[in-house]
């Protein structure tokens, strides 16, 4: 996080006048009133024009004029409970504060819908045949499946476009020509659309052999064209990006409760009954971040699914972390997945 939010900082001992200069220095609209970092109020144009108004002295302290409940935020809450909260009181900043109440930055409305644009390639794996979804996939590959009356691919494309992404590739086998002729360039989007052909299959990961990497500047986002997600894409790339990873992969969390009592032995020896224990695991979700230089590692046009892939980086110490994901997701492999996805959405 940005330090410039110390630029709103002040004692609340301090004048009128100086609190006129700060504020239109900072270029926050807000001035935090603090001690030893501490929120105790806070000062907006509109405090200062309704002292000026009572005719208060300009060497009055601004503790006479300071609003001294102020709305906090915690500085994990997520982008949209923030703006929430803002427009639920009719605010157009928040301080945000640590557990310990010690202030630790500044979020403002116009930050807050200030849409990020990102020049990140999202690269969607689209070239399945979707055979368990037959006679579904007959005439279209599994990615074109509607929902709403749109395909699955154009909700995908669409939920990146609306986090600020516009560079497109998208990877096809199996009914190729449905996908090319419903998207074309991207123009009616606004964004870039460009085509991986697999002339075989290539796996999940063979076709980033084909992409135009060394060109690319910044990490690979990529998913597989038949998922359901409510993840936040921005999240994901933050913390790839945070880690310092060299591939970081979307995990899901899922359980399994096995229904009877598992017994524990040593040598035939019980140790205890477990009664229907659950089990955690995570699972590929289908979803990852991939540093362009590591595609250096796959053979060209060679088939590769990307568990094999990424055992093969583990290997050679390659750095990679996991992102585990909470929110909603599904794989549409199923004929019950699809229509359990088509009640959700």
């Amino acid at each position: 996080m940005s330090s410039n939010w110390k630029k709103t900082l002040i004692n609340p001992e301090s004048s009128i006048d100086e609190a006129i200069k700060k504020l239109d220095k900072s270029g926050y609209g807000i001035l935090l009133v603090a001690v030893d970092n501490k929120l105790v109020g806070t000062i907006t144009d509109g405090d200062i024009r309704r002292a000026l108004i009572k005719h208060l002295p300009l060497n009055s302290p601004i503790k006479d004029v300071m609003y001294t409940k102020p709305y906090t935020a915690n500085h994990k809450t997520s982008s949209d409970k923030l703006l929430n909260i803002l427009s639920r009181n009719n605010i157009m900043q928040i301080p945000l504060v640590d557990e310990s109440h010690q202030l630790v930055g500044i979020k403002t409305l116009k930050k807050l819908t200030q849409k990020t644009r990102y020049n990140n390639t999202v690269f969607i794996m689209a070239g399945g045949f979707g055979k368990r979804l037959m006679p579904l996939t007959r005439k279209k590959p599994k990615p074109m499946l509607e929902f709403d009356g749109k395909p699955l691919l154009e909700k995908i494309i669409q939920q990146f476009i609306n986090s600020g992404f516009h560079n497109f590739y998208i990877s096809t086998f199996y009914k190729s020509e449905v996908i090319k002729n419903y998207f074309q360039d991207g123009l009616n989007w606004d964004v870039s659309i460009k085509y991986i052909d697999e002339l075989k299959p290539l796996g999940t990961a063979g076709a980033l052999s084909l992409l135009p990497y060394k060109n690319f500047n910044s990490p690979i986002v990529m998913i597989n064209g038949d998922l359901i997600t409510d993840l936040n894409i921005n999240n994901l790339l933050s913390y790839h990006n945070e880690q310092d990873n060299m591939i970081t992969i979307g995990a899901k969390k899922y359980d399994i409760q096995v229904p009877y009592g598992v017994v524990e032995t040593i040598d035939y020896k019980v140790k205890s009954i477990i009664e229907k224990p659950t089990h955690y695991f995570f699972i590929n979700a289908g979803i990852y971040v991939i540093n362009p230089q590591i595609i250096n590692h796959l053979l060209i046009n060679k088939k590769i699914d990307m568990p094999q892939w990424i055992t093969q980086l583990i290997e050679q110490n390659v750095n990679i972390n996991i992102f585990p994901i909470h929110e909603y997701w599904l794989d549409i492999g199923e004929k019950s997945q699809y229509e359990e996805a088509k009640l959700k959405h």
